[in-house]
């Protein structure tokens, strides 16, 4: 049995297999992903920061270095989509669409249960770093496109600081550094919270999916999901040496940056009316492509 049947087989499968029942059983539960990833996104997601950066032994130099690598990753990925969408002559919302899609994968659900299968409950605390860093960078990047494309967006940098991942962040490195104690009681609350977001995640990503109705598949569709299961990646191998050295974060980072387009790019494109056919499309184009693009890279990593 070939090692690409047996990764897609024992990772990849696991994961699509809840997001696949979002899909089949959001309708006839009547279920609305709305509210599962209201639910996930302010409690469930900072109660699992919070437990994974708390509990990680990693000195802060680290963290910080893991920080920097994912955002210059993430950067070049922007400013190099952003350069081609100007040199192909793309409109000013698409060349905005390109920079969403470049900048927010699917770091949260997606991507932190299938590293998590593949490199082990070690690679929570890297990937997990990764997953703050990516999400914050990518809200201020979006909103910032947004409000470029359409001459402004008030409020974007206050959105940004309310991010519930932003808060959970602080006080888990305080723990963290300082080496404090959580009560027992905390510590329990919020260890089975942050054990329910990985799966209410996937399941609410299929009922997501399943809402989002019509999709296009073309050149420009192609060009956008490349962006996210290429480009990214290939950014990512060639930059980690620079940054990181430690084969389990080099490897959680490089499959952070291989994730597909993030379902909020799409909300965050329907909101500010930056194409959102063609967004929505790059969601569920890149997120079904993904199971060849992420079953190849874990092979050679």
């Amino acid at each position: 049995m070939s090692a690409l049947f047996l990764v897609f087989l024992n990772v990849i499968m696991p994961v699509f297999g809840i997001v696949l029942l979002g899909a089949l059983l959001g309708g006839r539960l009547g279920l609305e992903a709305r509210t599962l990833t209201r639910a996930a996104y302010y409690v469930f997601a900072p109660a699992f920061i919070f437990q994974a950066i708390s509990t990680a032994e990693m000195p802060l130099a680290n963290a910080l270095t893991l920080v920097a690598f994912i955002v210059v990753v993430h950067l070049a990925t922007v400013f190099i989509s952003g350069g081609l969408g100007r040199l192909f002559g793309y409109s000013r919302e698409m060349i905005a669409a390109f920079l969403m899609i470049a900048s927010f994968g699917n770091v949260g659900n997606f991507g932190l249960a299938l590293i998590q299968f593949l490199l082990g409950d070690e690679s929570l605390a890297p990937a997990t770093i990764y997953f703050v860093a990516i999400s914050i960078s990518a809200f201020a990047i979006c909103v910032g496109a947004a409000g470029w494309a359409h001459g402004g967006s008030r409020g974007a940098i206050w959105k940004v600081v309310k991010t519930p991942a932003l808060w959970a962040t602080v006080p888990a490195a305080l723990v963290s550094v300082g080496d404090l104690q959580v009560p027992l009681v905390v510590a329990r609350m919020v260890g089975l919270l942050a054990g329910a977001m990985i799966p209410v995640m996937l399941f609410a990503l299929g009922l997501q999916l399943r809402e989002q109705g019509r999709v296009h598949l073309d050149r420009d569709v192609l060009f956008g999901s490349s962006i996210r299961l290429l480009l990214a990646p290939a950014l990512a191998f060639v930059l980690v040496p620079l940054f990181v050295s430690d084969p389990v974060e080099s490897a959680s980072g490089i499959l952070q940056a291989a994730m597909p387009a993030a379902i909020f790019v799409s909300i965050i494109a329907k909101e500010n009316n930056i194409v959102p056919a063609y967004v929505t499309s790059v969601v569920v184009v890149s997120t079904l492509l993904s199971l060849v693009t992420l079953s190849v890279l874990m092979v050679f990593l």
